[in-house]
């Protein structure tokens, strides 16, 4: 398994309110995470990072992990107990009052990835059947092409585009959708924030991702790419590849 995390904050926006990262556990399984931020006073990076630093911490210490029902019954737990961290602070905080985070994550392991979602952050698998969204954005405009009363193309330009549904953080329960794919060799799952997804049309990002270059490279055209055109949000991804084993090699 490989991974790479990259973020930057695009072209127009003072401060980054996007968080994220890959992170290992005790059995050697995979948590791919990003966190795109939101409210006053700055203090939607302050709910980024709290709520990646909470999972990277809690999934460093796990184990046993084996089935897709595990993964999934730990990724609610922990999830949920982010949220209730998320608004406790900011209850306890005005300067954080409202504050909220988007959502992504993904724990992969040789066999699945199980994947959970809250908000407009957005999972992509690529593999032998194509290049498709897993995840489903929690917004209003997605709410309004899901009931026919907008199209799929009306969607792209809506003026109420940013507005969300569901946030982690911003009340004292949460709803999250939390789903498991097959993951195989060859496969690849993109995790980004919607500086991305709003600025790199589907095709492109499967173009990029099926080069022949590293982790690295990719994930940096990809931002680059957002960045002209546009760059008016921060911009955020982690991509996981089940790398196939080296020609001839021992890997």
């Amino acid at each position: 398994m490989k991974a790479v995390y990259q973020t930057d904050r695009g072209k127009v926006r003072a401060h980054n309110e996007d968080a994220g990262g890959f992170f290992l556990n005790q059995d050697g399984s995979l948590l791919a995470v990003v966190a795109d931020g939101m409210g006053g006073h700055r203090a939607g990076d302050v709910a980024s990072e709290m709520s990646v630093s909470k999972l990277k911490k809690e999934w460093e210490a796990s184990t046993g992990i084996k089935t897709a029902d595990d993964a999934e019954k730990w990724l609610k737990a922990q999830v949920t107990a982010v949220n209730e961290l998320l608004f406790d602070h900011s209850k306890s905080h005005v300067e954080c009052e409202g504050m909220g985070t988007t959502l992504v994550a993904a724990i992969t392991t040789n066999h699945f990835a199980t994947i959970v979602n809250i908000g407009d952050s957005r999972g992509y698998l690529l593999n032998e059947s194509g290049f498709k969204q897993i995840t489903e954005d929690h917004s209003l405009v997605n709410e309004l092409v899901r009931s026919g009363q907008i199209s799929r193309e009306d969607a792209e330009n809506h003026p109420r585009k940013n507005v969300l549904l569901r946030a982690l953080g911003t009340e004292k329960t949460v709803e999250m959708d939390i789903k498991t794919v097959i993951f195989e060799e060859g496969d690849i799952l993109l995790l980004c924030s919607d500086g991305l997804s709003n600025k790199v049309p589907e095709e492109e990002l499967k173009e990029i991702l099926l080069k022949e270059e590293g982790l690295e490279q990719r994930a940096e055209t990809l931002i680059s790419l957002a960045n002209e055109n546009g760059g008016e949000d921060n911009i955020t991804l982690t991509i996981v590849e089940f790398s196939k084993p080296s020609e001839g090699g021992n890997e």
